[in-house]
């Protein structure tokens, strides 16, 4: 009888084990949205998250895309519209967001410690509510170590900028086109 019962080959374990470290790894992340998610108290469209892992520093910071424009967590309640309420953007709430982020990713590096995976340097996470979808950028080279005057925060401030950029061309576009529609209605009504 047990010789008709296949056994279980390294390869079968190693795909459990993967398994198992990927979805503690994605709860990880989830939490990470959620928090931020919870700051913005629902009400962004996009979540932006940064987490550094470099020559033994640690770094998290996050921002948002809020009524079509990309603003950091300190500014939201310069992109609010009419009616719209206040944002709590209070030092001790973007601590206690911050401490949760820090403390996700010593269970990350954790996680992959007992699981022996190589933590990534950099780990660039953009959530969007709307779509209910993470996309997920991550890098295991170095990022900022080499450059004399550069550190993690310098990173996400280009991220943060070419993010900003990105909205502003899309705008810019949306405008360009709609003129090109009323032109071509124009024109056909003449």
């Amino acid at each position: 009888i047990r010789d008709l019962v296949r056994s279980r080959g390294l390869g079968d374990v190693y795909k459990r084990q993967g398994k198992i470290f990927e979805n503690h790894f994605s709860e990880i992340q989830t939490d990470m949205v959620d928090i931020c998610l919870e700051y913005v108290e629902d009400r962004a469209e996009k979540i932006y998250i940064y987490c550094s892992f470099e020559g033994g520093v640690q770094s998290c910071n996050f921002f948002y895309k809020v009524n079509g424009k990309v603003v950091k967590k300190s500014r939201l309640n310069d992109v609010i519209v009419d009616g719209q309420e206040e944002y709590d953007v209070s030092i001790p709430r973007q601590r206690d967001v911050m401490a949760i982020l820090n403390e996700d990713m010593v269970a990350l590096r954790k996680l992959c410690e007992e699981h022996q995976r190589e933590m990534p340097t950099q780990i660039k996470l953009i959530y969007d509510v709307s779509a209910n979808s993470l996309d997920a950028d991550y890098r295991y080279d170095i990022i900022y170590s080499n450059h004399k005057n550069k550190m993690a925060d310098d990173i996400l401030e280009e991220w943060f900028e070419s993010e900003k950029n990105k909205e502003k061309r899309g705008r810019s576009l949306w405008r360009k086109k709609k003129e090109r529609q009323k032109g071509s209605r124009r024109k056909r009504s003449n």
